[in-house]
Protein backbone atom coordinates (compact mmCIF):
# COMPACT_ATOMS: atom_id res chain seq x y z
CA UNK A 1 0.00 0.00 0.00
CA UNK A 2 2.80 2.46 0.80
CA UNK A 3 4.47 2.08 -2.62
CA UNK A 4 1.13 2.91 -4.25
CA UNK A 5 0.81 6.11 -2.17
CA UNK A 6 4.38 7.11 -3.03
CA UNK A 7 3.73 6.50 -6.73
CA UNK A 8 0.47 8.45 -6.57
CA UNK A 9 2.20 11.35 -4.79
CA UNK A 10 4.98 11.33 -7.36
CA UNK A 11 2.53 11.40 -10.29
CA UNK A 12 0.57 14.22 -8.62
CA UNK A 13 3.78 16.21 -8.08
CA UNK A 14 4.77 15.78 -11.75
CA UNK A 15 1.32 16.91 -12.90
CA UNK A 16 1.34 19.96 -10.61
CA UNK A 17 4.87 20.96 -11.65
CA UNK A 18 4.03 20.45 -15.33
CA UNK A 19 0.90 22.57 -14.90
CA UNK A 20 2.87 25.33 -13.20
CA UNK A 21 5.40 25.23 -16.03
CA UNK A 22 2.62 25.57 -18.60
CA UNK A 23 1.02 28.46 -16.68
CA UNK A 24 4.38 30.26 -16.53
CA UNK A 25 4.84 29.77 -20.28
CA UNK A 26 1.31 31.03 -20.98
CA UNK A 27 1.99 34.13 -18.86
CA UNK A 28 5.23 34.79 -20.73
CA UNK A 29 3.42 34.42 -24.05
CA UNK A 30 0.74 36.83 -22.87
CA UNK A 31 3.39 39.40 -21.89
CA UNK A 32 4.98 39.00 -25.32
CA UNK A 33 1.64 39.65 -26.99
CA UNK A 34 1.20 42.79 -24.86
CA UNK A 35 4.71 43.87 -25.92
CA UNK A 36 3.75 43.17 -29.52
CA UNK A 37 0.63 45.35 -29.25
CA UNK A 38 2.64 48.15 -27.66
CA UNK A 39 5.26 47.87 -30.41
CA UNK A 40 2.59 48.14 -33.10
CA UNK A 41 1.02 51.14 -31.37
CA UNK A 42 4.39 52.89 -31.27
CA UNK A 43 5.05 52.06 -34.92
CA UNK A 44 1.61 53.27 -35.94
CA UNK A 45 2.16 56.54 -34.05
CA UNK A 46 5.58 57.04 -35.66
CA UNK A 47 4.14 56.39 -39.12
CA UNK A 48 1.30 58.84 -38.45
CA UNK A 49 3.78 61.48 -37.31
CA UNK A 50 5.84 60.96 -40.45
CA UNK A 51 2.68 61.39 -42.56
CA UNK A 52 1.92 64.69 -40.82
CA UNK A 53 5.46 65.93 -41.47
CA UNK A 54 5.15 64.74 -45.08
CA UNK A 55 2.04 66.89 -45.45
CA UNK A 56 3.98 69.88 -44.11
CA UNK A 57 6.75 69.15 -46.62
CA UNK A 58 4.18 68.91 -49.41
CA UNK A 59 2.73 72.29 -48.44
CA UNK A 60 6.11 73.96 -48.93
CA UNK A 61 7.61 71.89 -51.69
CA UNK A 62 6.55 72.54 -55.26
CA UNK A 63 6.93 69.84 -57.89
CA UNK A 64 6.37 66.64 -55.88
CA UNK A 65 3.83 68.18 -53.51
CA UNK A 66 0.74 66.49 -54.89
CA UNK A 67 2.35 63.05 -55.02
CA UNK A 68 3.70 63.34 -51.46
CA UNK A 69 0.33 64.54 -50.19
CA UNK A 70 -1.51 61.67 -51.88
CA UNK A 71 1.02 59.13 -50.64
CA UNK A 72 0.70 60.42 -47.06
CA UNK A 73 -3.09 60.18 -47.25
CA UNK A 74 -2.91 56.70 -48.77
CA UNK A 75 -0.46 55.51 -46.10
CA UNK A 76 -2.70 56.66 -43.27
CA UNK A 77 -5.88 55.29 -44.84
CA UNK A 78 -4.45 51.92 -45.87
CA UNK A 79 -5.59 48.84 -43.98
CA UNK A 80 -2.87 46.98 -42.12
CA UNK A 81 -2.48 44.34 -44.83
CA UNK A 82 -1.68 47.00 -47.47
CA UNK A 83 0.14 49.41 -45.21
CA UNK A 84 3.66 48.26 -46.08
CA UNK A 85 3.26 49.10 -49.76
CA UNK A 86 1.73 52.51 -49.02
CA UNK A 87 4.49 53.36 -46.52
CA UNK A 88 7.17 52.24 -48.98
CA UNK A 89 5.72 54.57 -51.59
CA UNK A 90 5.78 57.46 -49.12
CA UNK A 91 9.38 56.64 -48.18
CA UNK A 92 10.38 56.65 -51.85
CA UNK A 93 8.73 60.02 -52.47
CA UNK A 94 10.22 61.58 -49.34
CA UNK A 95 13.67 60.37 -50.37
CA UNK A 96 13.29 62.29 -53.63
CA UNK A 97 12.59 65.58 -51.81
CA UNK A 98 15.59 67.90 -51.79
CA UNK A 99 16.25 68.49 -48.08
CA UNK A 100 18.35 71.54 -48.83
CA UNK A 101 15.32 73.36 -50.27
CA UNK A 102 13.33 72.85 -47.06
CA UNK A 103 13.52 75.19 -44.08
CA UNK A 104 16.12 73.80 -41.65
CA UNK A 105 13.59 73.18 -38.88
CA UNK A 106 11.29 71.21 -41.22
CA UNK A 107 14.21 69.21 -42.60
CA UNK A 108 15.22 68.30 -39.03
CA UNK A 109 11.64 67.37 -38.20
CA UNK A 110 11.45 65.11 -41.26
CA UNK A 111 14.75 63.43 -40.41
CA UNK A 112 13.59 62.92 -36.82
CA UNK A 113 10.26 61.45 -37.94
CA UNK A 114 12.03 59.05 -40.30
CA UNK A 115 14.47 58.03 -37.58
CA UNK A 116 11.60 57.34 -35.17
CA UNK A 117 9.92 55.14 -37.78
CA UNK A 118 13.12 53.11 -38.13
CA UNK A 119 13.42 52.63 -34.37
CA UNK A 120 9.73 51.79 -33.90
CA UNK A 121 9.85 49.28 -36.75
CA UNK A 122 12.84 47.55 -35.21
CA UNK A 123 11.15 47.39 -31.80
CA UNK A 124 7.98 45.97 -33.36
CA UNK A 125 9.88 43.41 -35.44
CA UNK A 126 11.91 42.36 -32.37
CA UNK A 127 8.67 41.75 -30.50
CA UNK A 128 7.34 39.73 -33.45
CA UNK A 129 10.53 37.65 -33.55
CA UNK A 130 10.41 36.88 -29.82
CA UNK A 131 6.70 36.04 -29.91
CA UNK A 132 7.08 33.77 -32.92
CA UNK A 133 10.03 31.99 -31.30
CA UNK A 134 7.94 31.11 -28.25
CA UNK A 135 4.86 30.22 -30.31
CA UNK A 136 6.91 27.73 -32.35
CA UNK A 137 7.77 25.62 -29.30
CA UNK A 138 6.07 22.25 -29.07
CA UNK A 139 4.54 22.79 -25.63
CA UNK A 140 2.87 26.01 -26.85
CA UNK A 141 1.49 24.32 -29.95
CA UNK A 142 0.40 21.07 -28.25
CA UNK A 143 -1.39 22.79 -25.39
CA UNK A 144 -2.60 25.70 -27.58
CA UNK A 145 -1.22 28.25 -25.13
CA UNK A 146 -1.48 31.06 -27.69
CA UNK A 147 -5.25 30.78 -27.58
CA UNK A 148 -7.03 32.78 -30.26
CA UNK A 149 -4.34 35.44 -30.63
CA UNK A 150 -3.55 36.08 -34.28
CA UNK A 151 -0.17 35.09 -35.66
CA UNK A 152 2.14 38.12 -35.46
CA UNK A 153 3.44 39.57 -38.73
CA UNK A 154 6.64 41.44 -39.42
CA UNK A 155 6.34 44.98 -40.77
CA UNK A 156 8.89 45.33 -43.54
CA UNK A 157 9.44 48.72 -45.10
CA UNK A 158 12.45 50.29 -46.71
CA UNK A 159 14.54 52.33 -44.31
CA UNK A 160 15.11 55.90 -45.47
CA UNK A 161 18.60 56.69 -46.68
Amino acid sequence: MSWFVVLLALVAAVIVLGGLFLVATANRLDRLHVRLDAGWAALDAALARRAVVARAVAALHGEEAVAVLQAADAAEAAPRAEREDAENELTKLLAAVARSSLPPRLAEELADAEHRVVIARRVHNDAVRDTLALRRRRKVRYFKLAGTAPQPQYFEIVDPA
